[in-house]
């Protein structure tokens, strides 16, 4: 998400974290670092100087609670918050959602993954596609409701001739004891007066309770532009910023959330229908500067994972092979390993994990099951007891070497001594330094 623009900001905290002293010299190589990171990600001019202007008067005036350079940190995160907003509470309650934006943007996508998001939460939703002018905008959404079955309207069954406003009716009073009803209005390629009329009149028609704007993250600072457009024309009550997970341009329609009275009430982080997030400016930052994000990760956890998946003693020091494979396992059906490892505490550690280090650690996760599937239940429950032979013979049964094996049984030392440190409490901070996680990722490489 956003990589190049947390990856440069990750740095500048890093240089904060490891610096000798903190003077007007360092916070003024800061401001220029955060700076540049900025505008390569598209946020507009005025806003960086704002935000440059607040973290060198707050570093250097503000009265110290904490020492100097978490002082520093805790502006940076703080001002880096102020731009972007708290983001936006959306109940779950009953509800009209009406989806608005430009043609491309992923709105289309974005019903059916909102729909999947309250479905979760265990509320009824149905979408109604009010796009009569692009073909394919009905077959899309249909089959994207019938991949989660969630309940579809378009109008088929109404008379020819029929108009936008005839096919919103119907699909409302049709899906009225539905909990959250879902709007997917039609697109255009600019801002049309036609197109503005439009939604003008839907919006009268049904009242939605929201209105969410639906950006493209690549479009940069053109997001200003369309956000104040539909804040005029609807008042927005929330923005979906899609594409996050692509793109190098994405704080242009991040900060795009100042041109409007409203904030980010969700982001697309991918593809699939289950890639999209409540937006949550803390957790936000937070993974953005790698400060990690264990809140999401144990929400994540508890929507994968089941009870079993669990087991509370390995906090207390018992963490044997057969342990690990069982924490691999769930790992992965918690989804992709990226996302959960955007969500640790990397930040300090002098560890920052490419795409290529991602794939080279996913692969190497799942050769450590097959070495586990080639030993006894003996040597997954004492891993002490596996010697050279034994080495040698799982080595074999796995189509492994030796040295792999032995970095397997390396790398369950290092996880056993972290989750005793969890389990401490001492493993807790994410910006201090000497958790093993860093030795571990190289190790890996």
């Amino acid at each position: 998400m956003l990589g190049k623009l947390s990856s440069s900001l990750k740095d500048s905290i890093r240089k904060i974290a490891m610096a000798k002293r903190i003077d007007k010299q360092t916070v003024e190589e800061l401001v220029r670092d955060i700076q540049r990171a900025l505008i390569q990600a598209d946020v507009k001019i005025a806003l960086v100087k704002e935000l440059s202007n607040r973290i060198r008067e707050r570093s250097l005036k503000e009265k110290l609670t904490l020492n100097p350079r978490e002082h520093v940190i805790k502006v940076v995160y703080e001002e880096l918050m102020n731009i972007i907003g708290k983001g936006v509470e959306v109940p779950l309650a009953s509800q009209k959602i009406m989806m608005v934006g430009l043609h491309g943007t992923g709105k289309t996508s974005s019903c059916a993954k909102l729909a999947r998001y309250f479905k979760k939460k265990g509320l009824k939703p149905a979408v109604i596609c009010a796009d009569v002018y692009r073909p394919a905008a009905s077959d899309q959404l249909r089959q994207l409701c019938d991949s989660i079955s969630v309940p579809f309207y378009d109008g088929a069954d109404l008379p020819a001739g029929k108009s936008v406003m005839d096919i919103v009716k119907a699909g409302v009073r049709g899906f009225e004891k539905y909990d959250i009803r879902i709007i997917d209005t039609a697109g255009r390629h600019a801002l049309e007066e036609e197109m503005i009329e439009e939604i003008r009149e839907i919006e009268e028609l049904i009242r939605p309770e929201q209105r969410f704007l639906v950006l493209d993250a690549s479009i940069g600072q053109q997001a200003s532009v369309q956000a104040r457009a539909f804040d005029d024309a609807v008042g927005i009550t929330g923005i979906i910023i899609t594409k996050m997970d692509g793109t190098a341009k994405g704080g242009g329609a991040l900060s795009a959330v100042s041109e409007t009275n409203s904030g980010i009430a969700f982001i697309g982080t991918g593809e699939k229908v289950d890639d999209i997030e409540k937006f949550e400016s803390d957790r936000f930052i937070s993974r953005l500067l790698g400060m990690g994000d264990l809140k999401s990760l144990i929400e994540m956890a508890e929507e994968s994972l089941e009870e079993k998946d669990v087991d509370k003693d390995i906090l207390k020091g018992k963490f044997t092979l057969k342990d690990l494979y069982k924490q691999l396992e769930a790992v992965r059906k918690m989804g992709p390993f990226k996302k959960i490892m955007q969500m640790m505490p990397l930040g300090g550690l002098g560890v920052d994990l490419n795409d290529e280090m991602y794939q080279i650690t996913e692969d190497k996760l799942g050769q450590f099951r097959v070495m586990m599937d080639s030993m006894t239940e003996e040597e997954l429950n004492d891993p002490k007891v596996i010697g050279g032979s034994r080495l040698r013979r799982i080595a074999r049964g796995s189509g492994t070497s030796t040295a792999e094996v032995s970095a397997l049984l390396k790398y369950h030392r290092l996880m056993q001594k972290m989750m005793k440190q969890l389990g401490s409490g001492r493993g807790r901070m994410p910006m201090m330094k000497g958790m093993p996680i860093g030795k571990m990722m190289k190790k890996l490489k």
